[in-house]
């Protein structure tokens, strides 16, 4: 049969009829974890996509009462991008010729998320203090729902941020650089999706 084809795991695919092959070997580690990692982003973005939508339509409904957005929201943004910087340094120093150590970078990337976190604390609290519960008004309620998402999802990112720190301790270089690279796109992707909430609930309110 000339149209069989046989796949092989390590030498790619072979046509006996022709006696050619081409070599197709499987990806490597650090490719499937970054499409893993893209893959997973996809509906990561289509939820936030999914929220920003029904705020954006729930707003028209009579018992709406705009929120004014506390001033520690534009901390928290200069906060996330002093982060994502940070990863990015991380990440350059992982992938460069010249050996360079990314915990510099890891570490102000972690210090900065934590800052983030606390800050957004603060701006909740201000907003309680306010009056601005909860239940009290459905724009206070999507504004802690997004927000909310936003910080657990970063808060996520931390745990990642750990095999890192844990793998350069025990010198797992590939490993330690692999983490870093992944976490430097995740961040980049938290720091836009942050940008887009707090564009959407400036907009609004």
């Amino acid at each position: 049969m000339s149209f069989w084809v046989r796949h092989d795991a390590t030498h790619g695919t072979i046509e006996p009829s022709t006696g050619r092959g081409t070599w197709r070997g499987a990806p490597d580690r650090p490719t499937l974890a970054m499409r893993g990692l893209l893959l997973f982003l996809v509906p990561l973005t289509s939820m936030f996509g999914l929220v920003i939508a029904a705020y954006v339509m729930r707003r028209h409904m009579g018992d709406w009462q705009a929120l004014s957005m506390p001033w520690q929201l534009w901390l928290s943004t200069l906060l996330l991008a002093g982060s994502s910087l940070g990863f990015e340094q991380a990440r350059r120093a992982a992938v460069s010729a010249v050996p360079v150590s990314p915990r510099p970078g890891l570490t102000l990337a972690a210090a900065l998320a934590v800052a983030f976190l606390l800050s957004q604390l603060w701006a909740w609290q201000s907003l309680v203090q306010q009056g601005h519960v909860l239940a009290a008004n459905p724009a206070n309620s999507f504004f802690y729902l997004m927000s909310g998402l936003h910080a657990l999802h970063l808060t996520g990112g931390l745990v990642a941020w750990t095999r890192a720190r844990q793998a350069l301790a025990r010198g797992r270089a590939d490993q330690a650089r692999l983490v870093v690279r992944l976490c430097a796109v995740y961040w980049h992707f938290l720091l836009a999706v942050w940008l887009v909430l707090f564009g959407v609930l400036l907009l609004v309110a």
